[in-house]
């Protein structure tokens, strides 16, 4: 019998557990005889003491392809790497390097290889871990869309569909207060989401990090939309979006691993910005969808693509092919190097045909 880990780490996104369920029915219908597990927590249920393993068979697995989530949970902190160590006679708290105990710990359970299903940071964890002799296979995740190697990542699609839904219920309360509504999405330092829903939903104004805003040219807009006080209008900003000069809105975070730096609040930056350039035309709220856009059902568009690198990731344990990313390249499943996966972020191009379909439609960008 042969043996796979699977690994879901980072933010969770709708189609994890569709691709969990890919994995394991792809091996079900093997000539071999496959067992896969799950690891609690990313690389957590391996390195706490004790373990975490959670067994995922068809029973297991048997309808969480619609569930929102993953069955064997995630994290974003700490990490085989930098796991986090209580120092009590400082009170501080440490990172030690665990990832050689992990690999002998995997070897000694018998795991064949692992399959980390993870954004960025995750499978930049996957190629040290492969350099130091582990067998593994990546799958890309994430909602931001921000993975150069790869058309698309699962989960995108169902974010910008609950970013979508909400502009559509905000343009009719904007339009029955005459207000403007701002609409705060996720993406981090991509406006990936911000721009595909800002077109769906029909948005007067979109603010993305690739493209830094002039906040006079944002006002221009949004007073064409008044007259004599009555209009409404709604602004889409990502999150990590800021204005010609200025700085993303984030802060450091004191979570006990978390590296990253905690996003959020720009809608209201933008907010007392337009008021401060003479925006008075109408009243002006802010909305932050934040978690909304992780969780719930994923759309069928996403657990098809997720199925879809669950069966690719399986085969290429099977084929041996380790130290490579499952990547969607139109109309294909293929896979690309890891190092190819984790050599750039996928902005948007200011110049591309998506953001001149934008504007043809009379969005503003604020330049």
């Amino acid at each position: 019998m042969k043996r796979i880990l699977v690994s879901t780490s980072g933010g969770d996104c709708p189609g994890l557990n569709a691709v969990i369920r890919g994995i394991v029915k792809r091996a079900a219908q093997d000539d071999e005889e496959w067992e896969v597990l799950g690891s609690i927590q990313a690389y957590n249920g391996i390195l706490w003491e004790p373990t975490e393993i959670k067994l995922l068979d068809e029973k297991t697995v048997a309808g969480i392809h619609y569930q929102g989530g993953t069955i064997i949970e995630t994290t974003n902190k700490g990490g085989p790497f930098a796991w986090p160590v209580f120092n009590k006679r400082t009170g501080e708290w440490e990172y030690v390097d665990r990832s050689e105990e992990m690999i002998r710990k995997l070897r000694f359970m018998g795991v064949d290889a692992v399959i980390s299903i993870g954004g960025d940071g995750s499978q930049r964890i996957s190629q040290k871990l492969f350099e130091q002799g582990l067998d593994i296979v990546g799958v890309p995740k994430t909602i931001d869309n921000d993975l150069s190697a790869t058309d698309l990542t699962f989960g995108f699609q169902t974010a910008v569909q609950i970013a979508t839904d909400a502009i559509d219920k905000l343009v009719t309360t904007a339009a029955s207060h005459n207000r403007t509504f701002i609409l705060e999405v996720m993406g981090r330092h991509t406006g990936w989401i911000a721009l595909h829903a800002a077109i769906a939903g029909g948005a007067e104004v979109c603010l993305i990090p690739e493209i830094p805003y002039d906040v006079n040219k944002v006002v221009a807009k949004l007073k064409s939309r008044y007259h004599k006080g009555r209009g409404s209008a709604i602004i889409v900003v990502a999150e990590g979006a800021k204005p010609i000069a200025g700085t993303e809105t984030s802060h450091t975070s004191t979570e006990v691993g978390y590296e990253n730096a905690r996003m959020g609040g720009v809608a209201y930056e933008v907010s007392r910005a337009i008021k401060e350039a003479g925006f008075d035309s109408g009243d002006v709220r802010e909305t932050i969808l934040g978690h909304l856009q992780r969780g719930g059902i994923p759309i069928a568009y996403d657990r098809v693509l997720a199925t879809q690198f669950g069966v690719k990731a399986f085969e290429l344990v099977k084929k041996g092919e380790f130290g490579r990313m499952v990547s969607y390249r139109h109309p294909d499943i293929v896979s690309v190097p890891l190092t190819d996966a984790i050599g750039k972020m996928h902005y948007v191009d200011p110049d591309s045909d998506i953001v001149e379909t934008a504007k043809g439609v009379g969005i503003c960008f604020g330049d």
